[in-house]
């Protein structure tokens, strides 16, 4: 197999800058995709070369196989890194690459296929006695026969997107009268993320922990396990806060799931890196949940206990190498991520897309900060309102939140609404504290973070969003007088420099 020498990263914001970083130590080329919105983004600025895909929309730039292959080639790159989210788990994709001459970083369409649709995976797990949460192993043709199988199974039932993961096209449905609505919203969000509508559902199991499982594949048949996150804190059905090792998991409990997890991702000649996630009940029963067939947001906590650069791997499993290490490596110390959104927990998490005034990083030993953005950028409305992951290391998980509570006190960023110090409440948190909380943790907690047990506080916080309310639509309009009277800007430093390519020959 030919050595890689460039990379396109499929992707944008800070996955795409995250595996740019490791290809530049690696001394391999980077090639970044961007859309007409992403133009000014830091993932553009990071790569050797960059191509536009197309207008601001994903279905028209980011999820178009053609316009990204069609970048690959002009820039004479040898793989695609496809990050997470958009193609990342699409097999046609996969094929596609291979058609193009290209190398896949990542698994196999067939294992694709097999674990990446969520029904094909749990009817898998099925066959191979793995214990799965009650529910559907197929798709449903109509919102009719979706009802009448959550109507035997019985309510609450969760709706999921087949073709995807991330909290999108996902619903929980309290009653069947909540069902059509949810069936629609899910089916919508599914394809506007993944391109692909088709949803199943499963029954919601109450009080569960989200518990993953990493593993990872080289093509000799070497399959290992590299322990597992805990991932309960969530909220929309999207993780918010990661750690590793679980709070709850015993030794035997990590080797007994770790077990199945290589067993799941062998029964598929699974290649590269993919995560099997469970659910945890209270009596520390485990079931399979689904496959994540790429690289994971939370992937930094698990290169903090063990030491090993997950995309380091990636590259090295997709030029044909062996694992490094053929036996599981036991974690070392705790690690904790938070991801830091654009948006506003007071208005019911909505995004706040705008322009960053200022941004301070925090530092300091054992502090790690992937970011998609810089002092001065425009966080646009048309992707996912993540703008970093704040990750942190200690020999202890008491240490580890310490530090986390400093490194968000060190973080501020102004100009938008961002989620840190709800994060930083939620590291003060007596149930997150304790170690033993579910995935209904946040929404059961959500008033107390917010500081709205307290009737003089959440005064205080409602006048305080008024007045920035007022003083930012102020600024707007100031802002909106300015740019009219004075025109547009000339052209950018970057496009001037040849980095910028707009596919047909056009910069």
């Amino acid at each position: 197999m030919p050595k890689i020498r460039k990379v396109l990263v499929a992707n944008r914001g800070e996955i795409a800058i995250r595996v740019m970083r490791t290809c530049h130590e690696l001394g391999i080329g980077t090639v970044a995709v961007y859309s007409e919105a992403d133009r000014d983004a830091l993932h553009v600025r990071q790569a050797d070369q960059a191509f536009c895909v197309g207008p601001a929309p994903s279905r028209e730039s980011y999820l178009v196989q053609d316009n990204i292959i069609a970048a690959a080639k002009k820039a004479g790159a040898d793989a695609i890194h496809p990050g997470y989210g958009f193609l990342s788990e699409n097999p046609n994709f996969v094929r596609a690459c291979e058609k193009a001459g290209l190398i896949f970083i990542g698994p196999p369409a067939s294992s694709m296929e097999s674990m990446g649709e969520k029904t094909r995976a749990r009817a898998h797990m099925v066959k191979a006695g793995v214990p799965v949460v009650p529910g559907a192993t197929e798709p449903f043709p109509t919102a009719e026969a979706a009802k009448a199988f959550a109507a035997s199974v019985g309510y609450p039932v969760m709706l999921k997107a087949s073709g995807g993961g991330g909290g999108k096209g996902m619903r929980k449905v309290e009653s069947a009268a909540d069902f059509d609505s949810a069936w629609r919203a899910a089916k919508s969000e599914a394809m506007n993320s993944f391109g692909n509508d088709a949803v199943y559902l499963e029954k919601y199991l109450d009080k569960p922990h989200h518990v993953e499982v990493q593993v990872f594949a080289d093509t000799h048949g070497h399959c290992i396990h590299l322990n597992e996150r805990e991932c309960s804190a969530q909220r929309r059905h999207q993780k918010v806060v990661e750690e590793t090792p679980s709070p709850i998991l015993t030794p035997q409990l990590r080797a007994q799931m770790g077990e199945v997890a290589v067993k799941a991702a062998q029964s598929v000649g699974y290649v590269g890196a993919g995560t099997i996630e469970f659910l945890v009940d209270a009596s520390r029963k485990f079931y399979f949940l689904e496959m994540n067939t790429r690289l994971q947001v939370e992937h930094p906590v698990t290169e903090w206990v063990t030491g090993i650069d997950l995309v380091a791997w990636q590259i090295h499993v997709a030029n044909g190498g062996v694992l490094p290490f053929l036996e599981p490596i036991s974690p070392r110390g705790h690690a904790i991520e938070v991801r830091i959104y654009a948006e506003d927990p007071r208005t019911n998490f909505m995004p706040s897309p705008g322009k960053i005034q200022y941004l301070r990083v925090p530092g300091g030993p054992n502090v790690r900060d992937d970011s998609g953005v810089y002092a001065g950028y425009t966080v646009p409305n048309f992707y996912d309102p993540l703008i970093s992951k704040l990750s942190v290391w200690a020999p202890t998980r008491p240490e580890a939140i310490a530090r986390m509570r400093r490194a968000l006190d060190e973080y501020v960023v102004k100009g938008i609404t961002t989620n840190i110090r709800y994060l930083r409440a939620i590291m003060e948190n007596e149930e997150f504290l304790g170690g033993d909380y579910d995935t209904a943790f946040l929404p059961r907690q959500h008033p107390k973070l917010l500081g709205e047990d307290d009737p003089a506080l959440t005064e205080v916080s409602l006048l305080a969003a008024a007045v920035y309310t007022h003083q930012r639509a102020q600024k707007q309009a100031r802002s909106l007088v300015s740019t009219t009277s004075s025109g547009k800007s000339g052209p950018s430093a970057w496009r001037s420099g040849g980095r910028f390519h707009r596919l047909g020959g056009r910069s």
